[in-house]
């Protein structure tokens, strides 16, 4: 690959037993990108986020963020990245304000700065009304923005986003969109963006990385992948004839982390 990116992923392949989840996976991404991973159930979507993250080691290749990689490098790299798993890692019983301070403090935000990171969470997610709610009081849109929250509450240069609108209404969708593009576009965070919903890349992505069967089968910004065709019909042509399997990177809800 030319150069170095703010994430660089070289040669990143997954086994489990005889199982190749990810195989020979390869891309960049530089800073201020907003990049939509998209694929079938089963492509190996979830093993890649889950290797991003640092949750699960590559059994080949490397990952580098911000320069740090992560298997040797790991406390360092997982400083710079943002996580918003699927199902947000809250705890119900918990006011928003107090989460958030949690949060920060298991990220190793200094005590010096800890409120001032906290606040600035809350202005951007649009929190402050809510602070001192108790989660489980929260409707699911504004639960959402809290699961935002604690991924940016130690100012990560990356964020990596899991089905961030997944059971969300029409309204706060498109609230959680422009909350993504505020992110992305105002404070230059790195955005990779796992869904299944084709629109929601079409709304905030520019770049589009498309995995099938553990491969990456498309990398190309929205203009070039869509070329001629749709992206509905680009997607169903590259996950035609690949059978769907469980995607074993899948973790229960039980052991996904804050």
């Amino acid at each position: 690959m030319r150069g170095s990116g703010l994430i660089e992923v070289e040669g990143v392949s997954r086994r489990f037993g005889d199982l190749v989840a990810v195989r020979d996976v390869s891309f960049r991404i530089e800073r201020g990108e907003v990049v939509g991973l998209l694929g079938p159930n089963g492509a190996g979507k979830t093993t890649v986020m889950r290797i991003l993250t640092g949750f699960l080691p590559a059994s080949e290749g490397s990952v580098r963020v911000a320069g740090h990689r992560l298997d040797s490098d790991g406390i360092a790299a997982r400083r710079e990245i943002g996580y918003l798993p699927e199902t947000p890692p809250l705890y119900p019983e918990m006011r928003v304000e107090s989460y958030l301070r949690y949060a920060a403090t298991i990220q190793d935000v200094p005590r010096s700065v800890r409120g001032a990171r906290v606040e600035h969470a809350l202005a951007r997610c649009g929190l402050r009304e809510v602070q001192q709610r108790v989660i489980r009081t929260l409707s699911k849109g504004f639960r959402q923005r809290v699961g935002l929250a604690q991924a940016i509450v130690h100012e990560p240069k990356v964020l990596v986003l899991d089905e961030p609108t997944s059971g969300l209404d029409p309204v706060q969708v498109l609230e959680i969109r422009r909350l993504i593009s505020t992110l992305a576009q105002d404070e230059g965070r790195t955005v990779i963006l796992s869904t299944h919903i084709l629109p929601e890349v079409e709304a905030i992505c520019r770049r589009v990385l498309l995995i099938a069967d553990g491969s990456i089968r498309v990398d190309g910004s929205l203009e070039e992948v869509r070329g001629t065709d749709t992206l509905e019909a680009v997607f169903l042509r590259e996950a035609a004839g690949r059978s769907e399997r469980p995607d074993p990177g899948e973790a229960p809800d039980g052991e996904r982390s804050a």
